[in-house]
């Protein structure tokens, strides 16, 4: 088979965001557009020569095209095996699992996480190192700076693999290996937590729904809920991934996964309920007419984990982007644990998992992990819930009041303005910047500002310092709201906008967030002027 080395030049957009490259399914069909990415990485790698790759996607459409495409290129960069599950599917927790067991230099992961699916949607690539874990800040300006001077991408002329069915197979001197990513990552699942235990929950009558929204997690969630623990059949929905979501929006939150909130608030409720994403590394938890919020599900499993196997010896940390909410610091500070704030994406977790300073990690995006692979794993999280549940007999409402009564209640929302216009969210964060120094002893909406400023973080493992990562305005009242401009989106821009109030007030631990947090809301524009900036009068989604 013949390597053919292609002359390129360099394509703007190329410069990735939060977690890797995401952009239009059309832009990455684009001529040249994801062969230069994808030499790029390889070139700021080092090259592939000898190594060892996984290679997978979520599935949504152009994944198989793109699997084929990267597969012949690293055949051409003669590396010595790639490993991809079959027909190109891995979740993203699976496919860090899969780097981390075979002990891979890297892996490239196919997938828009959360966005949605179909030609005239979203598609992504993300590179994950050794660890398992996305690529630090470090590799991913390398890679930029390859895709501003690339010339050429090497690519072996040959028909496409057959990847239906596991086997071995070659392209030129590579290996392909095709394995099934399912078993693999259950069995992972089967060491950490109460398989029996929780067995025993739906040999009991409990009921639970999990609504995979057409997303990868549909075939793992089968596998695992349905198959290994026995929970009746039909318990997983929407469970067969297409390559556009059936349509649909595979966000787990309240707005996209609509039709499993409807169910768990309806009047034949099951006991419990949970969602995952387009790849399989967010989840919604939400039990019998009690939503949980991604930071109060954090902040529960801190406190609970040790009822799992694998954590029976005690977290040795915990970590959170600096936009979740504080409720998991009150939990370590109970626990005389290490709490540490990061920027948001889960890469800058990877040196605290691996020096051992952490072995539980959130974001307030839906994201829960822990140091059993280097991503955020929705199933992961969903089987904590269920080993907490099964070993303390209480529902998910019970469990939320016993938390909020011990460690007080962070009210906390979120709200997203989405596709504004760049040039106008960007005055809309220059104009806080600008504000910053001035807004100590304020009041806005009865709140008076105690401190702001634009996160910085160091990390304490590598040194490395970002800046840069969001504004942050303190009340007295422990209150607070957060302002910053998201790196998921590929269309204008995503402002998200974080709200937060403590209430320890036994009396005030069952208000709606939104009454609750109604003077941080009116305070959040007053001094950001949100709407003169965006011209929207409500957010276009709540969480």
């Amino acid at each position: 088979m013949k390597i053919q080395h292609i002359t390129t030049q360099p394509i703007d957009g190329q410069k990735a965001g939060t977690s890797g490259l995401r952009r239009k399914t059309r832009d990455f069909m684009a001529p040249q557009f994801l062969e230069n990415y994808v030499q790029s990485i390889i070139n700021a790698i080092g090259g592939a020569a000898g190594k060892r790759f996984v290679l997978g996607g979520d599935g949504r459409f152009f994944n198989a095209e793109a699997i084929q495409i990267i597969l012949r290129m690293l055949a051409a960069n003669d590396a010595a095996q790639v490993i991809t599950g079959r027909n190109g599917i891995l979740s993203t927790p699976a496919a860090s699992h899969l780097i981390r067991q075979t002990q891979a230099d890297g892996g490239f992961i196919l997938s828009a996480s959360h966005n949605p699916g179909g030609l005239d949607e979203d598609f992504g690539l993300k590179f994950n190192m050794s660890n398992g874990g996305p690529a630090t800040e470090t590799l991913t300006d390398a890679i930029l700076a390859q895709t501003k001077s690339i010339t050429s991408y090497a690519m072996m002329d040959s028909p496409d693999i057959d990847l239906t069915a596991q086997a071995d197979t070659a392209l030129g001197n590579t290996q392909i290996r095709i394995v099934d990513s399912v078993s693999d990552y259950a069995a992972l699942m089967e060491t950490l937590f109460d398989f029996d235990t929780i067995a025993g929950l739906f040999q009991s009558g409990f009921r639970m729904r999990f609504d995979a929204m057409h997303a990868v997690t549909g075939p793992y969630a089968k596998a695992v809920l349905e198959t290994r623990l026995g929970a009746p059949e039909g318990t997983v929905v929407n469970g067969t991934p297409l390559p556009d979501f059936g349509g649909g929006h595979p966000d787990p939150n309240p707005i996209w996964a609509h039709e499993l909130m409807g169910v768990m608030t309806g009047p034949d409720a099951p006991d419990f309920g949970a969602a995952s994403d387009g790849d399989g590394d967010r989840n919604m938890i939400v039990g019998r007419g009690a939503y949980v919020t991604p930071s109060d599900s954090l902040a529960l499993i801190a406190a609970h984990a040790h009822l799992a196997p694998g954590y029976r010896e005690g977290l040795s940390g915990v970590a959170r982007s600096m936009p979740t909410s504080a409720a998991v610091d009150r939990v370590a500070a109970a626990k005389q644990i290490a709490c540490f704030e990061t920027p948001t994406g889960w890469k800058f977790f990877g040196a605290l998992l691996d020096a051992g300073k952490v072995s539980l990690c959130g974001e307030e995006s839906a994201g829960t992990g822990s140091g059993h692979v280097r991503e955020k794993d929705g199933l992961w999280a969903v089987l904590m819930w269920l080993n907490i549940i099964a070993a303390t007999g209480k529902s998910v409402a019970e469990l939320m009041a016993d938390h909020w009564a011990t460690y007080g209640r962070n009210y906390y929302s979120r709200h997203d303005y989405e596709a504004v216009d760049s040039g106008k969210a960007n005055d809309l964060m220059n104009g806080l910047r600008d504000q910053l120094a001035g807004l100590p002893g304020q009041s806005f909406a009865g709140l008076t500002v105690q401190m702001a400023d634009e996160f910085a973080y160091t990390c304490p493992v590598e040194n490395s310092h970002t800046t840069a990562q969001g504004i942050r305005i303190g009340f007295a009242g422990d209150a607070r709201v957060v302002f910053r401009l998201s790196g998921t989106g590929t269309q204008g821009a995503t402002l998200r906008v974080y709200l937060e109030l403590l209430e320890t007030d036994s009396a005030k631990l069952d208000m709606p967030a939104e009454t609750a947090l109604a003077a941080v809301i009116a305070a959040a524009e007053q001094i950001a002027e949100i709407k003169a900036h965006t011209g929207r009068d409500a957010p276009d989604v709540k969480t």
